[in-house]
């Protein structure tokens, strides 16, 4: 799926964007600094710097930038640069959930989200504690009652806490275990140890849902992002963060976090989606008159057309395996694998499998076609759907890439995971 490179976005709609023009969303720096966000940097790319070897990107909305495409970095090391998505605004306005625990925008070369309106001026960047080692016990811990998948009960002891950063093992899951750089779906109860206060957590909140992060990124505080590598998906941990693996010095005014609180959290690793995931199981057949799609593992989808099917006008859809999660809502944050192809000869001009790296965007944020938000909001995790969007629900009469104007397009997604995510 990729960055939609040469079909209109919300800039094309009043201009036409030029290469290297870039967007933001203004987001007054007070909400920044009360949500824990240090400024990003100021360095950036210059004009004349090309990422040659980026992967082009289909589906986005966002327009090429020179030959790089503007967004996530998938991986940590290596994925390329995907979908330009809310970035900070999702960071802090939460579609529901609870507090999001972002703290950091390490990515100085990421171009912000979309916007018509200039970016705020940067203000200085909070120091940062240097963040100490994990132990998995500490003189003194606060109790949990509660079982996984449910809101835990916390009671922090008259004893202050000592500093230590403790990550302890509640329950074992049975899951895949977490390995720095998967995609990791969390739920938490938190609890401010000195004052006593709970914290918003995914439980018992409005429409909450879980965290969805790659683990060990350094995009989340250490509490989360640190804690759960090397942990199994259904395991229940126990957290404590000094203020070195929480909110540092700064502490979060937002959420009455003092500058030397130590924060306790229960965290129930939900599932653990290892970048290179596909889905397996027995596919049901699309019906007469829609694409046919053969599994290759974790290679991309063979995708064979109808012979001389008429172009549709509406969109189309078709469960391949159904998944057993709970619905994808819009404004949540998605993990997917896709491979699209035309659909007049069933030629294949994307593939996140031949890259071996999920790929992420935010439903409802328009940065992706519009097939895609109609197709994917409402689905299960865990289905793999075929969508045959037709060109005015993707680039109407645009050409993108090697995408010809007015063309149907046919995908076939994987729907790994879903939750509340920040930029990454």
């Amino acid at each position: 799926m990729s960055e939609k490179t040469s079909g209109p976005d919300e800039a094309g709609k009043t201009g036409q964007q030029r290469p290297g023009d870039r967007e933001s969303i203004v987001v007054p720096a007070e909400l920044l600094t009360q949500a824990g966000w240090a400024a990003p940097s100021e360095s950036v790319k210059g004009s004349g710097e090309k990422d040659d070897e980026a992967p082009q990107v289909f589906a986005s909305t966002q327009r090429k930038v020179d030959l790089s495409e503007a967004g996530y970095d998938e991986d940590p090391g290596s994925s390329g640069r995907l979908g330009a998505i809310l970035g900070t605004v999702l960071a802090v306005l939460l579609i529901g959930s609870a507090v999001t625990m972002y703290v950091v925008n390490k990515d100085d070369n990421k171009p912000a989200a979309k916007s018509d309106a200039a970016k705020p001026a940067a203000t200085d960047t909070p120091s940062q504690e240097p963040v100490p080692p994990i132990k998995d016990n500490a003189k003194a811990l606060p109790t949990v009652t509660g079982d996984f998948g449910s809101k835990a009960t916390i009671t922090v002891p008259q004893d202050k806490p000592d500093g230590t950063f403790v990550v302890k093992e509640l329950s074992a899951g049975t899951g895949a275990k977490v390995e720095k750089g998967n995609w990791v779906s969390v739920d938490y109860t938190a609890m401010d140890w000195n004052t006593g206060k709970e914290i918003p957590g995914s439980y018992g909140e409005q429409n909450g849902k879980p965290q969805l992060y790659q683990a060990d990124a350094g995009k989340l505080i250490p509490a989360l992002d640190k804690a759960v590598t090397g942990h199994k998906a259904g395991s229940r941990l126990l957290v404590v963060a000094p203020p070195g693996a929480a909110f540092g010095a700064q502490g979060n005014t937002q959420l009455g976090v003092g500058a030397t609180d130590s924060l306790v959290f229960v965290l129930d690793i939900r599932q653990s989606t290892a970048p290179d995931a596909v889905l397996s199981g027995e596919m049901t057949a699309p019906p007469a008159g829609m694409p046919q799609v053969k599994d290759n593992g974790k290679k991309p989808f063979d995708i064979t057309p109808v012979p001389g099917a008429a172009d549709p006008t509406e969109l189309k859809s078709h469960v391949l395996i159904q998944g057993k999660g709970r619905k994808v809502e819009s404004g949540e944050k998605v993990v997917v694998q896709y491979t699209g192809a035309l659909y007049k000869d069933g030629k294949k001009f994307d593939s996140s499998l031949d890259r071996g790296q999920a790929f992420t965007f935010a439903t409802g944020a328009g940065s992706v076609i519009e097939g895609w938000d109609k197709g994917v909001v409402g689905q299960n995790i865990g289905s793999r759907i075929e969508l045959v969007i037709p060109a005015s629900l993707a680039y109407k009469d645009q050409a993108s890439g090697s995408i010809p104007a007015n063309s149907t397009l046919v995908f076939v997604i994987d729907i790994l995971d879903a939750g509340v995510g920040g930029e990454d």
